[in-house]
């Protein structure tokens, strides 16, 4: 059996955890959602898209929850329906996040969309991770795995408030690795370069406007910034988020992990 198939309760078998992945209505919270599932977790999907995650629900089983997470009344709900529904919380994947192409070059960027990518990209990981920690410092075991971006570690002309906020979220998560880490449990980042989702998609709409180009012009000039010549799927990166989960990456705490196939964005 290979090793994206381990033997029942091997080390990557999630039976009896309680996941909750946020943004998983569509790209690599999606995926996530599933790939969780799959391995035995009870997982809680969470989005603001309540008709896409009734699709998720039916195709796969998993729990799920429409609310917005800009507020922490919303992020206490997810919180709240995941322990009401399914029990404590082991695995929590801050993945939803608010896009990069709504920023504007410093001088003309708005203080409301720096607060609306802040709330969502770094208050709410916040808040959710100080709640789920309860749960997990009670249980002694927890998993927390950041969704950050190449954009945590290399600045971008015009997104002040993303770069801002996904280098802020690996502050927060090698930080919370301390904390957890004094009772097994881990918290890690993971950097995902170009991944072929909705929101990178409208990414490119926007760019290939912006230079006068067509959206497969872009993506061919992403591609080609990899070795590989392609960007990545959701889920290449729902894999590495799964690893962290597991009983395998128990000795993996506070570490940006970059997937982006050696690219340096």
């Amino acid at each position: 059996m290979s090793a994206e198939q381990p033997t029942a309760r091997g080390p990557w078998d999630l039976s009896g955890r309680v996941a909750l992945v946020t943004g998983a209505s569509s790209g690599i919270g999606r995926a996530t959602a599933k790939l969780l599932a799959e391995r035995g977790a009870r997982v809680m999907a969470v989005a603001r898209d309540a008709k896409r995650l009734g699709d998720l629900a039916r195709e796969t089983g998993v729990q799920t929850h429409a609310v917005s997470l800009e507020t922490a009344e919303g992020c206490g709900q997810a919180i709240e329906e995941t322990r009401r529904r399914l029990g404590p919380i082991g695995i929590l994947v801050n993945n939803a996040g608010r896009a990069g192409y709504m920023d504007r070059p410093i001088w003309e960027e708005a203080a409301d969309n720096w607060r609306q990518t802040m709330a969502v990209n770094l208050d709410a990981p916040f808040e959710l991770t100080r709640l789920a920690a309860q749960d997990m410092h009670a249980m002694s075991w927890g998993r927390i795995v950041m969704v950050s971006s190449t954009a945590g570690e290399v600045g971008a002309p015009a997104m002040s408030a993303y770069c801002g906020s996904k280098h802020g979220l690996i502050g927060l998560m090698r930080a919370v690795a301390q904390d957890i880490g004094k009772f097994g449990g881990t918290c890690n980042a993971v950097l995902p370069g170009w991944v072929r989702t909705e929101m990178a998609e409208r990414d490119a709409e926007a760019e290939a406007a912006r230079r006068g180009l067509t959206v497969a012009q872009v993506w061919t000039e992403r591609a080609a910034a990899y070795p590989i010549g392609r960007v990545l799927q959701p889920e290449e990166i729902a894999r590495v988020i799964a690893f962290l989960a597991s009983a395998d990456a128990a000795g993996i705490n506070g570490e940006a992990l970059t997937v982006a196939f050696g690219g340096l964005w």
